[in-house]
């Protein structure tokens, strides 16, 4: 910022300290105005825009003190010092009990004035910078917010409310594709780690030795590929969010190990013997029936009840159609600013063909049909033949159990996209590993 920018009020009954000041800010390239009593300095406070004053404390009628309250009620952001003779020292360090910035003493050296001043101004851009850094990033922790107006996600975001305040574990439960991620960022979001990561896992896309170096990271020659030292999830979440997803999937050494991580905040990395400590709040999803597991013993007691603290039930799409079209609507948007294409909404046709079809892909199945149909769509409007399902079922063939559907539409994407498996799992909202596998599972080849 320029010198020229910067506004300097000086607040004095002496008017030879007033004259020398001005004198001397004005050399120095700053914009200057003075006040002779703190009534004056106020009403040229409104009336003016000032970034620094400097206020004598010993003043007839207001004196230096209460003029500096004043201030920080009007406005926080301006730095205050305070002049003062020897002898009211002890006044000048009450001063900056209440907010100063500091205080200089009479009679003044120009050289010092111009180095506090300069320190001050600098504390305070760097203030500044921080707030807009603040404010941009909370900008940002809102964009993606949960759509939704219907009586069952209005429970779901009050839950989301409650809880985010607190530093409690939460489990989010729920079909796949309802998005469960997209609650955990809200709830990090609105925390008092929103300024500290969200870190994800996915717990299901991995074997146990990849989950536990994931998890842990490792030290350099822990296993064969380990050239250097790589920190885990764990470690990255210090101070944020670890979002554990599918922790259904873990594998028992892997539970083990979790639940001593979560009630110790300490681990080692894989191959090391340094203990690592991480402050990080767990959020989990799981689209299965852990007490189920935890009877038939594929998931450990001690730490179900330990995830399972808050829990945060989604309903699927089908289950709450009221959001169908807002939705529609939004990945419309969505799309069309990525592809630029000027496409204004859906025909009532098409609308009704979303809002009766049944979605066992929730979400993100919906979200996928839009973003096809804005593929192959040519003029303003989606229609009917647009989309991939026609009277209540997909056009792609028949089954209606949830895993043919996931064939199929994963079939389907990979034929789009001519095999590109990076393209595809970024259409699909999964990584690579999870799609190789569903790959695998579903035996999908590629035609010659």
């Amino acid at each position: 910022m320029n010198r020229s920018d910067i506004g300097i009020l000086v607040v004095d009954d002496e008017l030879i300290v007033r004259e020398s000041l001005t004198k001397w800010f004005r050399e120095d390239g700053f914009k200057v105005d003075s006040a002779e009593n703190a009534a004056v300095a106020l009403k040229k406070l409104q009336a003016g825009c000032f970034m620094l004053m400097l206020v004598d404390i010993k003043m007839p009628g207001m004196d230096g003190i209460e003029l500096l309250q004043r201030v920080r009620e009007i406005n926080k952001s301006i730095v205050v010092i305070i002049i003062t003779a020897f002898a009211s020292v002890d006044t000048a360090v009450k001063a900056l009990k209440e907010g100063a910035y500091d205080y200089i003493t009479k009679p003044i050296d120009p050289d010092y004035l111009d180095h506090l001043i300069e320190k001050a101004l600098k504390q305070q851009e760097l203030a500044l910078e921080n707030e807009q850094l603040r404010h941009a990033v909370s900008e940002l922790t809102t964009a993606g917010e949960i759509i939704g107006e219907s009586p069952e996600m209005a429970k779901v975001l009050e839950l989301v409310h409650t809880v985010a305040v607190t530093d409690t574990t939460v489990m989010i439960r729920g079909e796949s594709g309802t998005g469960k991620e997209l609650v955990a960022r809200a709830i990090h979001n609105g925390s008092e780690r929103r300024y500290f990561p969200l870190v994800t896992v996915n717990c299901g896309a991995m074997t146990e030795t990849l989950l536990e170096s994931e998890l842990f990271g490792h030290e350099r020659g822990a296993f064969t590929g380990a050239q250097y030292r790589r920190k885990g999830k764990v470690e990255l979440a210090d101070g944020g969010t670890l979002f554990l997803d599918e922790i259904g999937n873990i594998d028992m050494k892997t539970q083990m190990d979790l639940l001593r991580v979560i009630e110790t905040k300490q681990f080692t990395r894989v191959g090391g013997s340094e203990v690592v400590h991480s402050d990080f709040r767990v959020i989990c999803a799981t689209n299965k029936d852990l007490e189920k597991a935890v009877k038939d013993g594929s998931f450990r007691e001690d730490l179900y009840y330990r995830l399972n603290v808050f829990t945060i039930e989604l309903p699927p799409l089908r289950g709450r159609r009221g959001d169908i079209a807002r939705l529609a609507h939004f990945f419309l948007e969505k799309y069309a600013r990525q592809m630029n294409k000027n496409v204004k909404g859906f025909t009532p046709e098409a609308m009704h063909t979303l809002r009766g079809y049944d979605w066992p892909g929730n979400v993100r199945e919906l979200e996928n049909a839009i973003e096809r149909a804005m593929v192959v769509v040519q003029g303003d409007m989606i229609e009917r033949h647009h989309l991939p399902m026609q009277n209540g079922t997909l056009v792609t063939g028949e089954g209606k159990k949830l895993e043919d559907v996931e064939r199929r539409h994963i079939e389907q994407i990979l034929k789009e996209t001519s095999w590109n498996v990076s393209r595809s799992a970024a259409i699909l909202d999964i990584d690579r590993v999870t799609l190789y596998h569903k790959i695998e599972k579903y035996g999908l080849k590629r035609e010659p």
